[in-house]
C-alpha cells in the first residue's frame, strides 16, 4: 500500500509568502528570529497569507549558502536575535554596538560572522550565571529531547574546526579525522567547558525558535521548511557518519552530486555534495533519515524536500570532474525510504521539489506516495501550450523561487532566454497574455494567476509582491558570489 504524506493539502487553501529569514530587515546586519520576524507574521495574517516559506536555517559553510550547511540538524547562530539576549539579560544594549555599523540593505557575511559570533559565544559564557530558572530548565530539556543523536556530536565538530583554523574535517589529523575513541575522550575532557557552550547557543536558537513558531501558529500562519536532500562534506553529518556516504577510506567522496545541463547551467551543475550510501541506509532501516525528518517536523509545519528527483535517481560525477557533463544516473532508494518513514513517524506534510528533468519513474514515484510536486510559473508560462487550468490541486504554484531571477528582473532581462530583440518582445507579449496583465504589473498579474490556479498552495517570494528587479536576486545557481546577501 502507498505511503500518504501531505495530510495539510487535503484541508484548505493557502496562500503564502517566501522570504529567508537572513533578509528580514533590523539592525544587526541579517535578519534574526527577533521582532522583525514576528511583525512579519503579523503582516501576513492582516494580508490573509497563511504560509511562510524559509530556506534552510542551518549554520552555513563556505560560500554562506543554506543549501551546504555544517549540519543538518543544527541551527544558524547567526540567525539569533540579539536584542532577545538583551532582554534574558545574557547581553548588554551596548555590546551590540559592533553590529550596528553593518549594512542595512545587504548581509555582509565576512564582517558579520566574526563580529556575531563573539557575541553569541559571550552570551553562552553567561548563560549559567545569569539565566533565569526558566531558561535553565530550558536548555536540561533541550538536551533530552530528541537531540541527544546530534547535539554532542555538533558540539565535537565545531569545537574541532575550531581547533584546526576552521579547516574542513578531511584536513584534520588523522586521529580526529577517524573520530578514534582516545583522541575523542581526551578532547571531551579537556573541553568540556566549550563543548557546553556549543551545545548552550544551540539552545539559545531553538528556543527563540520554537517561540517564534508559537506565534505564527497562533496567527493561523503555516511555517514551511526545506531540506537539502544532500549534506555537505564538511559537515558534523558527514563527519560523525561516514559510512553512509559513499566516501574512501580517507574521507573523500569516491562521487559527487549534481545534475546535468539544464536551464540553469549549460555545463550542469557540480554541487560536489557526496553521495549517499543507500545500501547502508537501507540496512539500518533508515534510521538516519527518519531522524532527519523527524527533527525538521519539529521546527515546520511541512519540508520542501530540495532535488526529490534523487530519491528515484540521481546523477553522480567522478570527484575530479571539473563539470558535471560526465555524470551518470544511479538507483535510489525509491519506495523503500518513504515507507520507512511513514511506518516511523505517520502523517508528515512533505512536498517534492520536482523541477528539471522528470521522468515518468519520478512522476510515479512522487504520485504513489501521495506527495505534491512544484510549478514555476516563469517556466509554465513560456510553453507553447500553457494554461493555467493545467495545473492541478496536488501541488505548490509560484511566481519563481530563490533561484530565479525575480519577476520583474526576468521579465525585463530576456525570459525564457530569448537570443533576439525580436524574440524577446515575442516571448514578453506570451507572459502577458498568459496573465492577462500588463508590463508595469507583471510581477502583480504573476501573483495573482499562482493564486487563481486549483494548487492547493501558492506562494510568491516577497521580491515578487514588491515588484523588485534583478538587484533583489537572492541566488543565481552556478555562481559562488554574491549570494544570499539580499534583505
Amino acid at each position: 500500500m502507498a505511503t500518504k504524506f501531505s495530510n495539510l493539502f487535503t484541508r484548505h487553501r493557502r496562500a503564502g509568502v517566501c522570504l529567508h529569514l537572513t533578509s528580514l530587515p533590523g539592525n544587526y546586519g541579517i535578519g534574526e528570529i527577533g521582532d522583525a520576524a514576528f511583525r512579519f507574521i503579523d503582516t501576513m495574517s492582516d494580508m490573509n497569507l497563511g504560509v511562510w516559506q524559509f530556506l534552510p536555517i542551518g549554520p552555513t559553510g563556505f560560500g554562506n549558502s543554506p543549501y551546504q550547511s555544517l549540519s543538518t540538524f543544527a541551527g544558524n547562530e547567526m540567525l539569533i536575535d540579539v536584542g532577545g539576549l538583551v532582554k534574558t539579560g545574557l547581553l548588554a544594549r551596548k555590546e551590540l554596538t559592533p553590529l550596528t555599523g553593518l549594512p542595512s540593505a545587504m548581509a555582509d557575511f565576512e564582517q558579520l560572522i566574526p563580529k556575531k559570533t563573539a557575541l553569541i559565544r559571550l552570551a553562552a559564557k553567561r548563560f549559567s550565571e545569569r539565566a533565569n530558572a526558566d531558561l535553565q530548565s530550558g536548555f536540561d530539556r533541550f538536551q533530552d529531547r530528541h537531540n541527544s543523536n546530534w547535539l554532542h556530536d555538533y558540539a565535537l565538530f565545531r569545537v574541532l574546526k575550531s581547533r584546526h583554523g576552521e579547516e574542513e574535517w578531511l584536513r584534520w589529523p588523522a586521529r580526529y579525522r577517524s573520530r578514534d575513541v582516545k583522541a575523542i575522550q581526551k578532547l571531551e575532557r579537556d573541553e568540556a567547558s566549550l563543548l557546553q557552550l556549543v551545545k548552550i547557543e544551540q539552545f539559545l536558537f531553538y528556543d527563540q525558535w520554537q517561540k517564534l513558531q508559537q506565534y505564527a501558529h497562533e496567527k493561523g500562519i503555516l511555517l514551511f521548511g526545506d531540506m537539502p536532500i544532500y549534506v555537505a562534506l564538511d559537515s558534523a553529518d558527514a563527519w560523525a557518519s561516514p559510512e553512509l556516504l559513499r566516501l574512501d577510506k580517507n574521507g573523500r567522496p569516491e562521487l559527487v552530486a549534481g545534475v546535468p545541463p539544464d536551464y540553469f547551467s549549460e555545463d550542469g551543475q557540480l554541487w560536489g555534495n557526496p553521495v549517499y550510501d543507500w545500501d547502508a541506509h537501507a540496512a539500518e532501516n533508515y534510521r538516519w533519515w527518519i531522524s532527519r525528518l523527524r527533527h525538521s517536523m519539529q521546527i515546520a509545519d511541512l519540508v520542501r524536500i530540495d532535488h526529490f528527483r534523487g530519491f528515484e535517481s540521481f546523477f553522480a560525477i567522478e570527484r575530479n570532474a571539473l563539470t558535471a557533463r560526465a555524470g551518470e544516473w544511479h538507483k535510489g532508494p525509491g519506495d523503500a525510504l518513504f515507507t520507512a518513514l511513514r511506518k516511523s513517524l505517520g502523517d508528515i506534510s512533505i512536498v517534492a521539489e520536482d523541477l528539471g528533468v522528470i521522468t515518468p519513474e519520478v512522476d510515479s514515484l512522487r504520485s504513489r506516495h501521495n506527495i505534491p510536486g512544484m510549478k514555476v510559473l516563469q517556466f509554465e508560462v513560456l510553453r507553447n501550450d500553457f494554461n493555467i487550468t493545467g495545473i492541478g490541486e496536488n501541488c505548490v504554484c509560484y511566481t519563481g523561487t530563490h533561484d530565479n531571477d525575480t519577476t520583474a528582473g526576468w521579465y525585463r532581462a530576456n525570459p525564457g532566454g530569448a537570443v533576439s530583440t525580436q524574440e524577446v518582445s515575442k516571448t514578453r507579449k506570451m507572459i502577458r497574455d498568459a496573465c492577462r496583465g500588463r508590463a508595469a504589473s507583471i510581477h502583480l498579474d504573476m501573483v495573482r494567476l499562482a493564486f487563481g490556479s486549483a494548487a492547493r498552495m501558492a506562494i510568491a517570494p516577497l521580491q515578487d509582491y514588491l515588484g523588485l528587479g534583478s538587484e533583489a536576486r537572492l541566488n543565481t545557481p552556478g555562481t559562488a558570489e554574491n549570494n544570499w546577501r539580499w534583505r
